[in-house]
């Protein structure tokens, strides 16, 4: 079904293809927001919000994009929302060390043979991942995150972030370099 159809039968009130749109980007939105928040729990519940959001607001889509975009726009929306929500409320290092790391990790295909050394290791080269993700600005973690976790276009990006391609390639190239440099340093620190 083309996105026209399906957005007029949203916009009736359609529970069928209402159904069909929560079945088919499910998965993407909840490995969306878990990519921001680290938290299995929590990317559910920030998932559950975006398809009322999307219920709510499809009479305010204006098709300027693929409604696929436009979804995907709203759940970096609610998931960057809830990260300064936590950053307000000083909580978001204590949860996102606490429960971020750990789940993280469940979604490393583990081929280790049970070495308790390798693990260790694994363990310490996530955690301090997430650290200096973290310490990015957010526009390049927005974007870095949908590059390569993702694995969007620098278009699709663009779309997402209603920016353009050259900025998009902008933010990208700044986050690979800070991520060097912060990894370089914390490395070197440590040998």
């Amino acid at each position: 079904m083309i996105d026209k159809e399906l957005i007029d039968q949203l916009i009736e009130g359609d529970e069928p293809a209402f159904r069909m749109v929560v079945e088919e980007y499910k998965r993407t939105v909840l490995n969306c927001c878990f990519r921001f928040v680290k938290n299995y729990e929590t990317a559910e519940d920030l998932t559950q919000d975006v398809f009322v959001e999307v219920f709510r607001s499809i009479k305010k889509f204006k098709g300027n994009s693929k409604l696929s975009t436009w979804i995907y726009r709203i759940a970096v929306t609610k998931s960057i929302d809830y990260l300064r929500f936590q950053k307000r409320k000083k909580r978001f290092a204590f949860l996102s060390s606490l429960s971020g790391e750990d789940q993280m990790e469940e979604l490393i295909i583990k081929d280790n043979g049970n070495n308790p050394e390798i693990e260790l290791e694994r363990k310490e080269r996530i955690r301090v991942l997430n650290l200096v993700m973290d310490s990015l600005p957010e526009n390049q973690k927005v974007a870095f995150t949908l590059s390569k976790y993702d694995e969007m276009s620098y278009k699709e990006i663009a779309d997402i972030l209603a920016t353009t391609v050259s900025a998009v390639e902008s933010l990208i190239h700044r986050a690979k370099n800070n991520l060097e440099n912060k990894l370089y340093k914390y490395y070197k620190k440590i040998i």
